[in-house]
């Protein structure tokens, strides 16, 4: 069984697109369209990985990152922030959250699993 990974993103098209590239990979993928939808499914259900995006409604990817690292299932699990976002400020803001990594988009899909491979080991 391949490990589970958690796309989050308020573009359906985003998120069939990382859906797409995971699950050919070999990966299980399980969606959520923002911050919020995201921490209720995880609390139901951990996966392995989560990949957010960092500008959503009702709940934005850095206070996702946030929640999820106050949780214990969920303070060392990797996750990678995929925004268009690309200014320092930003990234430090992501990384002092508590995200593993950050691509921006558009991306590539030997680059995002290049990045989950090193990430998930």
């Amino acid at each position: 069984m391949g490990k589970k990974i958690m796309t989050v993103d308020d573009s359906s098209s985003v998120r069939q697109m990382v859906g797409l590239t995971l699950k050919g990979a070999g990966y299980d993928v399980v969606e959520a369209v923002d911050g919020q939808d995201a921490l209720t499914k995880l609390k139901a259900s951990p996966v392995d990985m989560v990949v957010t995006d960092l500008n959503m409604p009702n709940m934005d990817g850095i206070t996702l990152i946030k929640e999820l690292r106050a949780l214990p299932n969920f303070k060392f699990i990797p996750i990678v922030m995929l925004t268009t976002e690309s200014q320092a400020g930003r990234k430090q803001e992501g990384k002092a959250a508590g995200a593993t990594g950050w691509i921006v988009k558009p991306f590539k899909p030997p680059q995002l699993l290049e990045v989950i491979k090193k990430v998930l080991g």
